[in-house]
């Protein structure tokens, strides 16, 4: 439950929390359930503002997680910034030093093996959803749908640079064509 005078504090925690679980894939497979929790169920934000944070990361060099900072100040200015940045970096970080130093030496373990087959498929997940969340939040229709399923068949097929692509699509988009 969040506390309405601490929302960034409650934010972090959850953060801190989804963290743990996307050591191997990064923050960003979170991005479905972090938009559902300040937008869609404390209402923090807007969808708006959620999809312009996440583009403004992704297109700003750097770690991707860069659109938590965004939203966190959006909610809480610099503190805010501040804290949901290292609330998302700090326990992925020292659960990944753990398993490091514990498969260290054992890449062939079962032990390796296991964490690489168990996180392979949870992060082609998590992606997947947070694709379908951005879609939906950006208002995407099926021209735009038809356009990202063309960029996945270029990139999987061809050795194409990918600012390329997104050169075109971002033509695509001031042309009207999406």
């Amino acid at each position: 439950m969040i506390d309405d005078g601490m929302p960034i504090l409650a934010l972090s925690l959850y953060l801190a929390i989804g963290s743990i679980m996307a050591v191997g894939g990064g923050v960003v497979m979170l991005t479905p359930d972090i938009h559902r929790y300040v937008v869609d169920v404390h209402h923090l934000i807007t969808s708006e503002q959620f999809s312009a944070a996440y583009t403004m990361a992704q297109a700003a060099p750097g770690p991707n997680l860069l659109f938590v900072t965004l939203i966190g100040w959006q909610i809480g200015g610099l503190g805010g910034a501040l804290l949901t940045t290292f609330a998302v970096i700090g326990p992925s970080s020292v659960l990944n030093l753990y398993i490091m130093r514990l498969t260290a030496g054992r890449s062939g373990s079962r032990l390796g093996i296991a964490f690489r087959r168990g996180f392979v498929p949870l992060s082609i997940g998590l992606l997947i959803a947070a694709a379908w969340v951005l879609a939906i939040a950006s208002g995407v229709d099926w021209k735009g749908g038809i356009l990202a399923l063309l960029t996945i068949l270029v990139v999987l097929r061809t050795n194409l640079n990918p600012l390329i692509l997104i050169a075109i699509g971002a033509a695509a988009g001031l042309l009207g064509v999406v």
